[in-house]
């Protein structure tokens, strides 16, 4: 079947969509500077599939590479862009690394594929909503001020995409607002692999369980929630990989929403960090050493997504729980314990 290029394809959620891209009978070719990411999750990811993937290590800020990749590789029908820099905290501080790796990457990609028929998958994020007025939230939501230069730059790519493919009929294109990934293949030979100090809450979750890391730490606790810390809809990253292919066959066989559109990626229930953490303490049998400190610049209250149009339209949803969440990080990170990747 047709070859996809998957961006980011060695990171966390990029390395399960290479999995179920296979599974549906693609063949999917990763690009990645493995400037967040480890070049052994390819050995892993053979141990799923049984093959190891079609690998190419360059950044794609470099546009001479980008180009001649794409000169070079004229069967990929499809791209999954994810190569980005992705921590909200981070982004605050260094506005200028995310505008820089999350802009010229995309900008690249377009250029050399900008005279090709594509179908083109972007890893966007439901931050473009900001601090939603209404929950569930919508794709017809409107887009508010970012609370984050990485929220920004979810925000702009989104833009740029947008007026790309109506000014050339050439991209077909899909975003997913995905919410938040955690959880691990049911293998636990893949998962969220943080290089040094995590970014997202269940790879703190479980390193802190583990013995990596002394102590939790809950960012606010005086929220106007019902427990006081931030609520999110998590889903599993094997059901977000799964969408991302869901994406790539709409495409494929003609979307008739045109050729842009954008999709909600999530369970369309909200969870607080306080209940995530008592999900996990209940699969794992662990109890977790934590505090709640102040509010993190950046983070949004509450949020979670409906998710109808995906339903409907997309014909994906999520069929796996905040317990198979849970469970699924933990027997990753045991594996690690045992198989250190580094």
């Amino acid at each position: 079947m047709s070859k996809i290029l998957v961006t980011g394809g060695t990171g966390y959620i990029g390395s399960h969509t290479v999995v179920e891209l296979y599974n549906a009978g693609y063949t999917p070719v990763i690009v990645d500077n493995l400037s967040n990411s480890n070049i052994k999750i390819l050995d892993q990811i053979e141990k799923i599939i049984g093959i190891k993937p079609e690998f190419h290590q360059f950044d794609l800020c470099d546009e001479t590479k980008v180009m001649s990749f794409v000169k070079t590789n004229p069967n990929i029908t499809g791209v999954i862009h994810f190569a980005a820099s992705k921590a909200v905290g981070e982004s605050v501080e260094k506005p200028l690394k995310y505008y820089r790796n999350n802009f010229f990457s995309l900008l690249n990609l377009l250029n050399a594929y900008n005279e090709k028929k594509i179908n083109f998958v972007f890893s966007s994020s439901c931050t473009v909503y900001g601090e939603p007025d209404v929950l569930p939230v919508t794709e017809s939501a409107p887009v508010k001020k970012a609370t984050s230069p990485y929220g920004n730059t979810k925000q702009i790519a989104e833009e740029i995409l947008q007026e790309t493919a109506q000014a050339n009929n050439n991209y077909k294109i899909i975003a997913l607002r995905y919410f938040n990934p955690v959880g691990a293949h049911e293998t636990a030979l893949i998962g969220e692999l943080p290089i040094g100090v995590p970014q997202n809450l269940l790879p703190f979750i479980t390193q802190t369980a583990i013995g990596k890391r002394q102590q939790l730490t809950v960012f606010g606790g005086d929220y106007d929630t019902p427990d006081g810390s931030c609520i999110r809809d998590y889903i599993h990253v094997v059901d977000l990989a799964k969408a991302h292919v869901a994406a790539i066959k709409l495409l494929e066989k003609g979307n008739p929403n045109g050729n842009y559109d954008v999709f909600n990626i999530g369970t369309g229930n909200g969870y607080s960090v306080l209940e995530a953490i008592t999900a996990f303490e209940k699969a794992s049998g662990q109890k977790l050493n934590y505090t709640v400190g102040p509010r993190r610049e950046g983070d949004i209250i509450k949020v979670w997504g409906d998710v109808t149009k995906s339903s409907q339209q997309l014909g994906w949803n999520a069929h796996l729980g905040i317990d198979e969440m849970m469970a699924s990080a933990w027997a990753w990170e045991k594996y690690l314990a045992e198989n250190p990747i580094s």
